[in-house]
């Protein structure tokens, strides 16, 4: 009797734990009840979040609607530019390329991907990449979603470019590293 009451007592607290942190990451414990569709040009819930304030960067699947599992983000660039090099502690990064042109870095590989070409980011493996062409467009995901929507919001809230040490900071606080500058053309 008194180990099946500590299983249930277990499962209980394992149950509530999740929910609590869930709740505290700001995701709820269930996804939606149903389906839904983001509209070409708009965010999941409304707020853009641009990439260095220009170029769109989109929410498309929320932490949210996956119950941590997965978010998913729509870059539109109209500028040649990218991420600095940097590292997901604690989620893989997967890329698709709609249009244009892109130099990807992942680990000491370095990879040309145009239109129809998929790039994996595995977590702990440094990563960036930068726009060779004079528009184009991506669409990426992370798994588990982490707090990379936080990020964007932080980050396109910001209204001057951070300091090394903020960047440091709240690349940091959102399960990242900044480990280098952003690739360049040349």
């Amino acid at each position: 009797m008194k180990r099946r009451q500590f299983l249930t007592a277990s499962i209980a607290s394992t149950a509530l734990g999740t929910a609590v942190t869930n709740s505290l990451a700001g995701q709820p414990t269930t996804p939606p009840p149903t389906g839904f569709i983001v509209k070409a040009g708009e965010a999941r819930f409304g707020q853009h979040t641009p990439f260095k304030g220009i170029n769109p960067n989109d929410l498309k699947l929320s932490a949210k609607d996956t119950n941590g599992a997965l978010a998913m983000f729509e870059y539109t660039g109209n500028e040649k530019t990218g991420p600095s090099l940097h590292v997901h502690l604690d989620q893989d990064e997967t890329f698709y390329v709609i249009e244009g042109t892109y130099r990807f870095q992942v680990g000491t590989e370095t990879l040309l991907a145009r239109p129809g070409d998929t790039i994996f980011g595995p977590r702990n493996v440094p990563h960036t990449w930068i726009q060779l062409s004079d528009t184009g467009k991506l669409v990426y995901s992370v798994q588990p979603a982490g707090k990379l929507e936080a990020f964007f919001t932080l980050m396109s809230q910001m209204t001057s470019p951070p300091t090394a040490q903020e960047s440091e900071t709240i690349h940091r606080a959102h399960g990242m590293k900044v480990l280098g500058p952003p690739l360049s053309l040349k």
